[in-house]
């Protein structure tokens, strides 16, 4: 009796640990987050999403942080949400809302709410989520190679990640139709120009202009960056009376940290402060 022979065996490819996807460092009280899947343009799958979203938390409770870097690897920034592995099965209603919901804009919302300043350091292409990634820190460098491309209308899309949110806000209800309409891409220069990013530099200035604004945010009264931020980001959703009244109660605690103390010191002594980012 004959017996036919053996098929080898299927090896699967191990797992790339999402600690290897998103990279992660803390040198001189700044933390750097950086995007490692430069294959992919460094789209972010849902793993990834929830180590990002991590790590912000993290650096928002850690007294050792003072400031965040967020940048990628290879040619892109981050070309958006990973689509690739979604699912193929019958949506229920509310399954939709409740992906974008606890995916997408948790993410966004990260960056918005950590207390500490985030720095997008945008070395290639930003495009869908990555753009909104980009457009929620704080500051935005931009290398002179770097896109941002709303990209969603190209697939039949609604924005998400809280784009039709920041982008009226950075730039007028008119100028954020015709990026989200039309789905041009957008160069670095031009993005200055409309306000989107802070400065473009040249690819290879990028990471150490982004390392000296990280620096230097580090050694700031983190706690006043903090309350600052808190009241920036607030104002564009309130009237005065609101904004005056966060103002009011922000100044309040900010005059209890210990840098604020050491600033006025500082200036009644005439010299340079040192704050300790409590």
């Amino acid at each position: 009796m004959s017996h036919s022979p053996r098929e080898p065996a299927k090896t699967e490819e191990p797992e790339i640990p999402v600690e290897s996807l998103v990279l992660h460092a803390t040198d001189n009280q700044v933390a750097q987050i950086t995007l490692n899947r430069p294959e992919a343009l460094n789209a972010i799958t849902p793993d990834q999403r929830e180590r990002i979203i991590h790590l912000l938390s993290a650096a928002s409770a850690d007294p050792a942080v003072r400031a965040v870097v967020v940048t990628g690897t290879g040619r892109g920034f981050c070309a958006g949400a990973d689509l690739r592995g979604g699912t193929t099965a019958e949506r229920l209603p509310g399954d939709v809302a409740r992906t974008i919901r606890l995916g997408a804009q948790r993410l966004v919302a990260a960056v918005l709410d950590c207390e500490k300043p985030v720095i997008a350091a945008v070395n290639g292409t930003a495009a869908g989520l990555g753009a909104h990634l980009a457009f929620a820190c704080d500051l935005v460098l931009a290398a002179e190679s770097a896109r941002f491309i709303e990209v969603f209308v190209r697939r039949a899309l609604v924005p998400d990640g809280g784009g039709a949110y920041l982008l009226p806000r950075l730039l007028g209800p008119h100028r954020a139709k015709e990026l989200m309409f039309f789905g041009d891409a957008l160069s670095a220069p031009e993005a200055e120009r409309l306000g989107l990013v802070n400065r473009v530099v040249p690819d290879e200035e990028l990471a150490k202009t982004a390392r000296d604004w990280a620096v230097r945010l580090a050694t700031g009264p983190t706690r006043t960056l903090a309350l600052t931020k808190q009241l920036v980001n607030a104002s564009l959703d309130g009237d005065r009376a609101a904004a005056f009244a966060a103002e009011s109660a922000a100044q309040e605690i900010n005059m209890t940290t210990r840098d604020a103390q050491e600033g006025l010191r500082a200036f009644v002594e005439r010299r340079s402060p040192e704050f300790r980012g409590r």
